[in-house]
């Protein structure tokens, strides 16, 4: 005859071995920094776990704040490009963009068209750059290691024509009020358009390491799911958005320098997962590099002209109010001018992508295993520095 078992498991740690019945436990609150390596910067997470759940998550933000909307009005519109480059270090080029287009606009300004063109192409390549380098760090961040490599590769592939025509690697500091600091260098598009070339031959390595990768799918296919009604709710722009099928960009839906004579192409996923804010991402890369090719063979066919406009010693702002947004490389960026008629602005406040962008993490975290939380946090694409400018 034989003899049946009965075994009685507890739910949850802690529990009573006999009825099953969960013991009463505290939550743990874990903080996640605000030094961390997986942050693109010093932030901190306060999430609240139930055993190895998270339950609730706070991000705290500004440890990097230095202030820099009141140190504009303190500056004059030369001296405020060089502090608005430097909130996202990543797209130094673009956030200069925001400014002088609010002040050209205010100031009525038409810029030369050598000077147009040549501010597109710039765009595009500082958003390859941008892009590159989270594809090479999200990868790193779950424990692959030799994309970045990779990626570093093609970044100073581009990095070298940037330098050569703006003489910085990071904070660019080539555009004016007005148009561009100096004329392009003799024979500079066609080495750009041959390092262009080099990183779409060569960008097929990086995909080839990841793509197909089963652990890398493992680690970001369904997880950390957001939703359009999120990112409606808390304004979520950018690569972000649009995988999870907000099909908007500036570039195509509100045009800005050349972008409206370009076929921009804007790619979009439906998944909303990490694994589709990646795939994203690697797609504009290659969209960037078709704009930088288009670019370039305008600026060819371009004769020789003017790159800026001759401004007075001292440059005063009509009295009004403007805005300017940019489809920046983490999102939207938008920059609203008040001028009172003086060398330096009233007010200039800062709408960056990384703000609204990181803020929806208390949304998608609950629900997840702490494992989880770090992939979650590396597909998000935010550089702290444009959270707390």
């Amino acid at each position: 005859m034989a003899v049946m078992t009965e075994r009685v498991v507890g739910i949850g740690a802690g529990a009573d071995a006999v009825g099953g019945k969960e013991l009463a436990t505290e939550d743990m609150i874990l903080n996640i920094g605000p030094q961390h390596p997986s942050t693109h910067g010093v932030l901190r997470l306060r999430l609240t776990l139930d055993g190895e759940r998270i339950s609730a998550a706070e991000p705290i933000v500004g440890y990097m704040h230095r202030g820099a909307e009141k140190l504009f009005e303190v500056r004059d519109y030369r001296q405020i490009v060089v502090l608005a480059n430097r909130h996202d270090w990543l797209s130094a080029f673009a956030n200069e963009l925001g400014v002088v287009l609010a002040v050209e606009r205010m100031l009525g300004m038409e810029v030369p068209v050598r000077a147009v063109w040549t501010r597109t192409l710039m765009a595009e390549l500082n958003r390859v750059l941008s892009h590159l380098m989270f594809l090479g760090s999200y990868p790193l961040e779950l424990g692959a290691m030799t994309p970045i490599f990779y990626s570093f590769r093609e970044r100073e592939t581009l990095q070298a024509v940037m330098e050569e025509i703006s003489g910085g690697r990071m904070h660019f500091m080539f555009n004016r009020v007005g148009g561009l600091k100096e004329e392009i260098p003799e024979g500079w598009t066609g080495r750009a358009a041959g390092a262009v070339a080099d990183v779409r031959r060569r960008l097929p390595d990086i995909e080839g390491l990841i793509a197909g990768n089963e652990i890398f799918l493992a680690r970001t296919r369904g997880v950390g799911v957001l939703t359009r009604e999120q990112i409606m709710q808390y304004g979520v722009s950018g690569p972000i958005a649009r995988a999870s099928g907000v099909d908007l960009d500036l570039r195509r839906d509100e045009p800005y320098l050349a972008y409206g004579e370009l076929p921009v192409k804007v790619v979009t996923r439906s998944a909303g997962d990490c694994h589709a804010r990646f795939e994203v991402l690697l797609e504009q890369v290659k969209v960037s590099l078709d704009l930088a090719d288009a670019c370039l063979e305008r600026l060819r066919e371009l004769p020789p002209g003017p790159v800026d406009q001759r401004l007075p010693k001292v440059l005063k702002v009509p009295e009004g109010h403007t805005y300017a947004w940019t489809e920046n490389p983490l999102g939207i960026n938008g920059y609203y001018l008040v001028s009172r008629g003086e060398k330096t602005p009233w007010r200039l406040k800062l709408r960056s992508a990384s703000f609204n962008n990181v803020q929806v993490l208390r949304e998608m975290l609950p629900g997840h295993l702490v494992a989880d939380m770090v992939a979650i946090l590396g597909s998000m694409f935010f550089v702290v520095g444009d959270i707390d400018k």
